[in-house]
């Protein structure tokens, strides 16, 4: 693709608090540099069903190569609209389907973007935002053309009217008034942000800009951020968000994350909304209230500091938790900083702390702490390797019984020198694991017993035994993994994954492909989770008659959501 600029990104979807189904859909696909924003109109079972077709169709013309990126783009668009207002004939309840949708193709510095409806791209650099596409709605003009400031434009009755979709009538690749064309910058201090108007509508630019500058670096916490802040706002619409950033943006942002303890404001704003709401709310079992109750939990604190029922800390970066005094704690291999090792940091944490652990290899085998988040400060460059003399029985890291916690950013290795049995146990805990890549492990990369944990955007490659292993009992939500290459030790093949009895695991967006056995094994997958995932088989191996193809890229991470209930509709 000849790509210059390294970035991050992330994406996630939610149907608000408001509607039961969610007709947003979206894809990211890191290798080609793809990244679109569906958004569906026209009632229940019709507006989910055009954004299925125009996910389908674009991802078939976006990935084959050829001519340039504005005719891709166009050709992408109009095959699916084309598709969309065809199928509408074909039934009663998809009569007046149709979807409005952003498309970017970054590439070479520079993303192209295509454009039909209210989803929006933004740019943000150097501590601005701005809008990049145009909102093809009675409301969108009078807001461009200064009629309307931004926040009367948010609160207008016909916000929800859009004069341009996809699929309402036939059109061709360069008819006037269908397509959107757009071409912007996107260098290593810039980021891009997709989403549809369930953000839009409830979170000015300035508001996104901020959530975007405080959490820059970490595009998974940039995007649940801003769907917080959404459903904190009252959640009306779907809402979907797409984040993309060059890799000095945190670095250039003003208020930008760094890697120390020096950005004590931030630190104590982030601890005071994040670590203690995670440690309450998660025990509590409630996976979204860290992200909806932060701004409350926040003022309940700041109240409690000033009454006195709490234990005031004066260091920069700290944020007191009852009795103890909420810290982030540096890792890294020489003494400027707080520890050399991961388990001596891990002593030292209590519930509520942070281990950040800078770039190299540690050889020590990993016990999580309940309530502590262990996260490498650049993704997959601090490297989990267990000690020669722990030989095969190794097991890399392991959670026991913990209710709260997060796991993200590392790499896991094993190799001959350093046998490793498994990279990941997890038993009896609830706790997140996202971002991590794990090779070279004999028995199974990730070992799961009697959990709820959540697997997200994990790369699990090239282990000779199971990807994930998951034991009865076990419930885990496995989201946008990508689990390829894995199981295939002569004489006892694998599939990516391994489901022993009684176990339920939820799966959404993993692209499982070229294991040792076909697809899942030891569960029958309904036909809903089949959809939601994408699997290949490489054919010189195993055969099996696969229901979906993807794929199998390592940095290709494809999302699409089912359901969804009319967004034009006013709850």
């Amino acid at each position: 693709m000849g790509t210059t600029t390294t970035f991050r990104c992330a994406g996630e979807t939610h149907p608000g608090l408001l509607r039961t189904n969610n007709e947003d859909r979206f894809h990211l696909d890191v290798e080609r540099g793809i990244f679109l924003v569906i958004d569906g109109i026209g009632g229940q079972a019709a507006g989910e069903q055009a954004a299925e077709i125009a996910l389908d169709r674009m991802r078939a013309r976006l990935e084959r190569q050829t001519g340039s990126l504005s005719d891709r783009i166009r050709e992408a668009i109009t095959v699916a609209n084309n598709e969309i207002f065809r199928l509408a004939q074909t039934r009663d309840t998809w009569k007046g389907m149709a979807c409005v949708l952003t498309v970017a193709i970054v590439e070479d510095g520079q993303a192209t973007v295509g454009h039909v409806g209210d989803t929006r791209l933004y740019e943000l650099r150097r501590g601005q935002i701005r809008k990049v596409t145009h909102d093809h709605s009675p409301v969108g003009v009078r807001e461009d053309s200064g009629r309307l400031n931004e926040l009367e434009a948010m609160q207008h009755p016909r916000r929800n009217e859009v004069y341009r979709d996809v699929g309402s009538e036939e059109h061709h690749p360069h008819d006037d008034d269908f397509i959107e064309l757009a071409q912007v910058p996107f260098e290593s201090d810039s980021a891009l942000l997709l989403c549809s108007d369930g953000l839009s509508d409830l979170l000015t630019s300035a508001q996104i800009l901020r959530i975007a500058q405080q959490y820059a670096g970490d595009p998974w916490a940039v995007v649940q951020r801003l769907i917080a802040a959404a459903n904190d706002a009252g959640g009306k619409d779907n809402i979907t968000v797409l984040f993309v950033e060059g890799e000095q943006f945190a670095a250039t942002s003003s208020s930008g994350k760094t890697n120390s303890r020096r950005n004590g404001k931030l630190r104590e704003e982030e601890e005071a909304e994040g670590h203690f709401t995670m440690r309450l709310f998660k025990a509590l079992g409630s996976r979204w209230a860290f992200f909806f109750y932060g701004a409350l939990v926040g003022g309940v604190l700041w109240s409690a500091l000033h009454s006195g029922l709490w234990q005031r800390g004066d260091l920069p970066g700290n944020e007191p938790i009852g009795r103890h005094l909420v810290k982030t704690l540096v890792v890294g291999a020489s003494t400027q900083f707080d520890f050399t090792s991961i388990g001596d940091a891990l002593q030292e944490a209590q519930a509520g702390d942070t281990i950040e652990v800078s770039p190299g290899q540690y050889v020590e085998s990993i016990d999580l702490k309940e309530g502590v988040s262990l996260i490498s400060q650049k993704s997959r460059e601090a490297v989990i390797l267990v000690a020669p003399q722990a030989g095969e029985s190794g097991v890399a890291v392991v959670a026991n019984n913990l209710r709260s916690g997060r796991f993200a950013g590392f790499k896991i290795q094993g190799n001959d020198r350093n046998p490793l049995a498994i990279g990941l146990r997890l038993t009896d805990s609830n706790i997140e694991v996202e971002d991590l890549e794990i090779s070279g492990t004999r028995i199974a990369a990730v070992e799961v017993k009697a959990s709820a944990v959540t697997l997200r955007a994990n790369y699990i490659h090239d282990n000779s035994g199971s990807a994930v292993l998951v034991g009865a009992l076990a419930t885990p939500r496995l989201a946008h993994n990508v689990i390829v290459n894995n199981g295939k030790q002569r004489g006892d093949r694998k599939a990516g994954l391994e489901v022993l009895g009684g176990a339920r695991p939820t799966l959404v967006g993993n692209v499982i492909a070229d294991n040792g056995v076909y697809g899942i094994r030891g569960w029958n997958a309904d036909g809903e989770t089949l959809r939601r995932n994408f699997f290949r088989v490489d054919s010189r191996d195993r055969a099996g008659p696969p229901q979906r193809t993807g794929n199998a890229a390592a940095d290709t991470v494809s999302r699409d959501r089912a359901s969804g209930q009319t967004r034009r509709d006013t709850p």
